[in-house]
């Protein structure tokens, strides 16, 4: 049952974006900013195996990780307001998003 709620809720919210993105990008954009699936996580997480430990160190390490992730953000928007393909600038954000992301695991 649990696997059903994590695939609608996931759904709905990647709907969701697409389609208010369609009609409204500011709103599709801070539906897509909040972290609905972080807290449903955690709470899905916390359900299942009631350990505190686990979801305070799940949510230590989803910021930590999250930090690389924001300048890639800026980036990939800067690529392609300059003109750049959607799918090369996706790739140059997905590489520096995981360059970024080891470089933090290394350190932290």
């Amino acid at each position: 049952m649990f696997y059903l709620l994590k695939i609608v809720i996931a759904l709905v919210v990647i709907i969701g974006a697409t389609e208010l993105s369609k009609k409204n990008t500011t709103l599709a954009a801070i539906l897509l900013a909040m972290p609905i699936i972080f807290f449903v996580s955690f709470t899905l997480i916390w359900e299942e195996s009631k350990n505190k430990s686990l979801v305070g160190a799940l949510i230590q390490e989803t910021t930590m990780y999250i930090l690389p992730v924001i300048p890639f953000l800026f980036l990939f928007s800067y690529l392609l307001k300059s003109g750049f393909n959607y799918y090369l600038a996706l790739l140059i954000a997905i590489v520096g998003i995981t360059i970024g992301t080891l470089l933090m695991k290394r350190f932290y």
